[in-house]
């Protein structure tokens, strides 16, 4: 497959997160300056004060001294932790915006990482290069996210570990997209999978069941998929319901997957 063709179908997904890296928006950092300390402390708190299960998934300080791959860096906020963590850090993003903020971030702390905008559909390493692939809400929105995922395979080593997180879709977020935007708008038949992929994000968002999920990891010897419900789906709920929903009914889907 040629880069070229993979870079074209990932062109609106590049062109939608390359205007604002994830997590910077203007309600999270408000009016300080871009890329000081305080700009990134401010998306940092607001990162795991919404997801803090992401330090018992990741587990960043377990991981020390080993050789990583983060697919899809973002604000660099993860990417940071794994740093910090001791580890052997390697980044890639869609966009140069987020290759641009992470290599300012781990700047601000005296630390660094091979960092390069690619496209994750075709990884610029050799086989069984990294112990560690990670990635965090990111495979989801490619075109193709099969092709990456076979990618995170081939460049693990044997016994490597993927640890990342999709979006499901028997989810309490998908199911408010399509109330507000198939039963409201008088198109219930609209499914779930098509409303998330016309009004989550960037074009084309895919979201999972668990059998889904662990079809697309098949080929790695041991997979893990555990739904998490968070506070996206609780949003505009009543507490005293929220404490009685089932985490199967969570939007992410967090995996470990063993090469």
């Amino acid at each position: 497959m040629r880069r070229s063709s993979v870079q074209e179908d990932n062109e609106d997904v590049r062109r939608y997160w390359n205007q604002e890296a994830c997590g910077t928006a203007r309600p999270i950092v408000g009016e300080v300056p871009e890329l000081s300390r305080e700009w990134f402390e401010r998306i940092e708190s607001y990162r795991y004060e919404l997801e803090p299960f992401i330090h018992s998934v990741a587990q960043f300080t377990r991981h020390h001294g080993q050789r990583m791959l983060e697919i899809g860096v973002g604000a660099g906020t993860d990417h940071l932790q794994w740093a910090r963590a001791g580890l052997d850090c390697h980044g890639v993003d869609l966009t140069e915006r987020a290759i641009e903020v992470t290599r300012a971030r781990l700047a601000l702390y005296g630390l660094t990482s091979y960092l390069q905008r690619i496209d994750a559909e075709i990884l610029p390493f050799p086989d069984q290069s990294f112990d560690l692939v990670y990635s965090w809400g990111v495979i989801h929105h490619a075109e193709h996210p099969e092709r990456i995922i076979a990618e995170v395979r081939r460049v693990l080593k044997p016994n490597g570990l993927f640890i990342g997180m999709l979006y499901g879709r028997h989810s309490l977020v998908a199911l408010k997209l399509w109330v507000k935007y198939g039963l409201l708008r008088g198109r219930p038949d609209r499914t779930l999978a098509h409303v998330v992929a016309h009004h989550m994000e960037s074009p084309g968002t895919k979201a999972y069941t668990i059998r889904e999920v662990r079809e697309l990891y098949a080929q790695f010897s041991q997979v893990t998929a555990t739904p998490v419900l968070t506070p996206y789906d609780r949003l505009r709920l009543p507490a005293w319901l929220t404490q009685w929903l089932p985490a199967r009914w969570g939007w992410f889907i967090c995996i470990h997957a063993v090469k």
